[in-house]
């Protein structure tokens, strides 16, 4: 059996060359260093792969756990590089041995070897882009949860309406992932839409799905209080904000204006007759949050506060990420609200998503939640620009 554990790296003329099993086998186009360290990376997390299978068997961390949970995590995290890794290695391998091949004196196996050689050049190549992808810092928000606010735009009751669809749309997509959907904060129009609805979503990933839906949402329909059948266009816009962790975000009592109010309900007629409402500015920043969908004013204290510190971590990382803003421009998922992100052309049954021009006939399937495609190809588009910006 051969030793698959990279050796130390050499040069040979202008490429290079990774030991393997024996043989030499060049390896991709990055520069020495950035190599070196790559494998370097690679060969201490398969490392730390190995000793958390050990301790997954160890009936000590299985008896705790709190830490038997926390190693599973950080081996389920570590898997697909560690499975990627291997096939690298495996790829280093079979380049040596074509290379060894291509010295023979027949030349047809020598012929061979040389389409061989290509064809593991290219998944050398595409391994090597998806290593260094693997190997990018995660984004520490992904698995938060979220807190959806959906507000009508332009277009009046139309836009409404069109805000409790997006809001069914996600509601349902949510309930495929199996996370839970709860309401903090709803104001209905009189056609039976919503002005704004703010929800929790819990579930784990819940954030790295919806983190690219943030901006204006343009929806164009006929109304169904059109007469003359012409489509009229109208906006919804989304925030989407990771759930503040007290560990992130410290706020003192004394930052904090809380108001209580009676509830109201459609047409603002009252759904409640103690003062259960509760509305919390912060001071230093004005930022305000508001909750009655509950009965009691405690849990509505919670919920808005929960709210309050979601928008005040929000507005710092959107501050932060200005700085950067210029200079990856056009990257998804900046969070830019004010920017149109996406159409629904109902005459049409199409959805365009204009940051990466994809479009699909099937709305009425997108309506009804089934966005997992989109939100796959979103995420593609951020890791390639993310790679991009990182070469």
């Amino acid at each position: 059996m051969r030793d698959l554990t990279p050796q130390p790296l050499q040069r040979k003329s202008k490429l290079i060359f990774l030991k393997f099993g024996g043989g030499w086998a060049p390896c991709a186009r990055l520069p020495l260093l950035d190599l070196q360290n790559m494998i370097n990376k690679l060969q201490g997390i398969k490392e730390r792969y190995i000793k958390l299978e050990n301790l997954l068997s160890d009936p000590a961390v299985i008896a705790d756990q709190v830490k038997y949970q926390r190693c599973l995590k950080e081996h389920g995290e570590l898997t697909k590089v560690v499975s990627a890794f291997a096939d690298y290695q495996a790829v280093l391998q079979q380049m040596g041995e074509a290379k060894d091949l291509a010295k023979d004196p027949d030349p047809d196996i020598r012929e061979m070897a040389k389409e061989e050689t290509a064809d593991l050049r290219a998944q050398r190549e595409g391994l090597e882009s998806k290593l260094k992808l693997l190997l990018m810092p995660k984004d520490p928000r992904d698995d938060k949860n979220v807190i959806l606010e959906i507000r009508a735009g332009t277009g009046g009751e139309e836009a409404g309406l069109f805000a409790a669809d997006l809001f069914r749309m996600y509601s349902r997509y949510a309930e495929i992932k199996g996370w839970t959907v709860n309401v903090i904060e709803s104001s209905h129009s009189s056609a039976g839409g919503f002005k704004e609805v703010i929800s929790m979503i819990k579930g784990n990933g819940a954030f790295s799905a919806f983190k690219y839906e943030s901006g204006t949402h343009r929806v164009q329909r006929v109304p169904e209080t059109e007469t003359q059948g012409r489509v009229h266009t109208s906006a919804v816009t989304v925030a989407v904000l990771p759930e503040a962790e007290d560990v992130e975000l410290k706020i003192e009592p004394s930052e904090l204006k809380v108001d209580v109010f009676r509830a109201s309900g459609p047409g603002g007629q009252s759904v409640n007759t103690t003062d259960s409402a509760v509305r919390i500015t912060h001071l230093p920043t004005g930022i305000v949050a508001t909750c009655q969908d509950e009965k009691s004013q405690i849990k509505n204290k919670i919920a808005a506060l929960k709210v309050l510190k979601a928008r005040i971590l929000d507005a710092m990382v959107r501050e932060q990420e200005a700085k950067r803003a210029a200079q990856r421009k056009g990257q998804v998922g900046t969070g830019d609200r004010s920017g149109r992100i996406r159409t629904y052309n109902f005459p049409q049954g199409r959805m365009t998503d204009h940051r990466i021009g994809l479009t699909l006939y099937r709305l009425d399937n997108i309506m009804g939640g089934d966005i997992q495609d989109i939100i796959d190809e979103l995420k593609t588009h951020a890791q390639a620009e993310a790679l991009k910006e990182a070469n």
